[in-house]
């Protein structure tokens, strides 16, 4: 029997650790529609409340958060919004994701219904960018999170990848 040795060393196992449950409040929703499979709504991103044991703080008003709805249903999301920490740092935070499930669950969703969030996936991928020194390690990291859409916008537990 022969062994086939391997093309590169071992790779460290994906970890990772709670960053924050952010609770994302949203004022308006633009339908400004488009072609068939890449129609555009643009949430209004008013507020909210973030809190982790390492980041605390407030979302500002004037983000936004760009979905294009597939054909299939599907909602790709495209968010931009400021976090303000409880001790004043500002912090950018972009995040694209995905929403699906099967048409009767989108369609209560899309009509403001509680849907258990076990009952679609709902997943982001965040950056973060910030000046403020005691933030710094923002910058250098890669966040995943599992989202559940509620009436006035969505929770987010998300999760710093190591």
């Amino acid at each position: 029997m022969t062994t086939t040795k391997p093309r590169h060393p071992p790779l460290p196992a994906l970890r990772s650790r709670p960053l924050f449950i952010a609770e994302v409040t949203v004022s308006a929703v633009h339908a400004a529609g488009g072609l068939e499979g890449a129609k555009k709504r643009i949430a209004d991103v008013s507020g909210g409340s973030f809190s982790g044991e390492r980041l605390t703080g407030t979302i500002l008003s004037g983000g936004t958060d760009w979905l294009t709805e597939r054909s299939d249903g599907a909602l790709l999301l495209d968010a931009r919004v400021v976090l303000e920490t409880a001790d004043g740092a500002l912090v950018g935070m972009s995040y694209t994701g995905m929403r699906h499930g099967t048409a009767e669950v989108m369609a209560r969703l899309a009509r403001g219904e509680e849907v258990s969030p076990e009952d679609y996936y709902f997943r982001i991928q965040a950056s973060f960018t910030t000046s403020d020194e005691r933030y710094s390690w923002l910058n250098d990291i890669l966040a995943v999170g599992v989202g559940h859409r509620q009436a006035g916008g969505p929770i987010y537990e998300v999760y710093e990848i190591l």
